[in-house]
């Protein structure tokens, strides 16, 4: 193979942006410049929760199910453009976030579709269905957190933890700064909302030690990296709901800062640390309205969370601790509840990420508990074990 073929094929494979063991690659096209990688995810889990089912709902769950199955390809053609398609299935999930339902939820969906186009260091340009650029904890990869997963009350209103449109972003003085702006359909539902406009978000980070310069980032480098990145966003969308029914409407804006550091110490071991604290604002229009995407996890709030973990030295185990104060406009029912989320557990690392388990004991304290219209708020405790498998 000529030297210009290994160079574009090193490139491309750059592009392809995953684990390195993990996939089958394909080339293709004159010259071998093309490049395919077909890539299995799975974390399945089995989730105990002390209270939910039985008549009164006041008996323990268990539950066998995936919390993600998916099928990823990866693509690069020459240097400079890439391809991420990703599909996940879903089936008849009964322990929820905060509560416990009969399933029947099967979906299959199209997760990301994102065509990438890299002009420079400096210039990316990113367009289809993928992550928004609004918090530090959305974007860190679905497969490398420190925890079980990311905050559950971290979601955006109106959106899933994706959406459709166009990213401009890249990376300045050696990778030191990073800075990221878009523009997504945001509220998508165009008959039932007061006017159909845009979304736009812009983030920017710093990052000091070794520097994190991917579209992701990661919840813990196990080790292999000294991290320090501080990072600030903010999001707006104009007339994305009616302030009372079928009468004027209000505006959403959110903004975030959050910080990651990690850092591994020779035969001592690795530490990592990270916080954010975020606002969504709908100017209380849920004192008016109560539409489903003012209220709810999803609707107007604020909180913070903060991470920790410790990894062993030269010993693929880590334990990890998460600590969550969210205030919710309404939630089941309650104005103003509160809540505190508390988590402990452990990674095993059998081959990198590639092969992990996981076990978390997870508690939720509610500010207000007992029944509120006919939905009854209780404190929650959660035990969860998933083996997380990428092929």
């Amino acid at each position: 193979m000529k030297l210009r073929h290994i160079v574009t094929s090193l490139a491309g494979m750059m592009l392809l942006a995953s684990t390195a063991v993990a996939g089958p690659v394909w080339q293709f096209g004159p010259e071998d410049q093309g490049l395919l990688k077909l890539e299995y995810k799975g974390q399945f889990q089995f989730n105990h929760r002390d209270t939910g089912a039985g008549e009164n709902n006041d008996e323990s769950a268990s539950e066998f199910n995936f919390r993600r199955n998916r099928l990823a390809l990866m693509g690069a053609y020459g240097p400079n453009f890439g391809l991420y398609v990703q599909t996940e299935f879903n089936e008849d999930n009964n322990i929820g976030t905060l509560s416990v339902s009969d399933g029947d939820n099967s979906n299959f969906q199209i997760l990301d579709a994102v065509m990438r186009f890299k002009l420079s260091e400096q210039v990316n340009v990113w367009v289809g269905k993928f992550k928004y650029n609004l918090t530090r904890e959305n974007l860190e990869a679905c497969e490398a957190p420190l925890t079980l997963d990311r905050s559950y009350f971290i979601r955006a209103p109106y959106v899933t933890t994706r959406d459709k449109g166009v990213a401009v972003w890249g990376n300045l003085a050696d990778g030191m700064f990073q800075y990221r702006v878009d523009a997504m359909n945001g509220r998508n539902d165009n008959d039932s909302s007061p006017k159909s406009n845009l979304r736009y978000s812009a983030r920017g980070h710093v990052s000091l030690f070794d520097k994190e310069t991917g579209y992701g980032y990661k919840g813990t480098y196990m080790g292999e990296k000294k991290v320090l990145t501080v990072g600030a966003a903010y999001q707006f969308e104009s007339d994305v709901e009616y302030e009372a029914p079928n009468s004027g409407s209000v505006d959403y804006a959110a903004w975030t800062v959050d910080g990651f550091f990690e850092y591994p110490v020779e035969d001592v071991g690795t530490f990592t640390l990270s916080g954010a604290y975020v606002d969504y604002d709908l100017d209380d229009a849920y004192q008016t309205n109560t539409a489903a995407g003012l209220t709810g996890i999803n609707g107007e709030k604020n909180g913070s969370y903060y991470k920790a973990g410790y990894m062993l030295p030269n010993t693929p185990l880590q334990f990890f601790a998460r600590y969550e104060d969210w205030s919710f406009a309404t939630l089941s029912n309650v104005i103003d509840q509160e809540v505190t989320a508390y988590a402990l557990g452990f990674n095993y690392y059998m081959r990198g990420q590639d092969l992990k388990l996981t076990v978390e004991y997870s508690m939720a304290d509610f500010d207000q508990e007992g029944s509120f219209g006919g939905e009854t708020t209780e404190d929650i405790n959660t035990l969860a074990a998933q083996l997380q498998l990428i092929f």
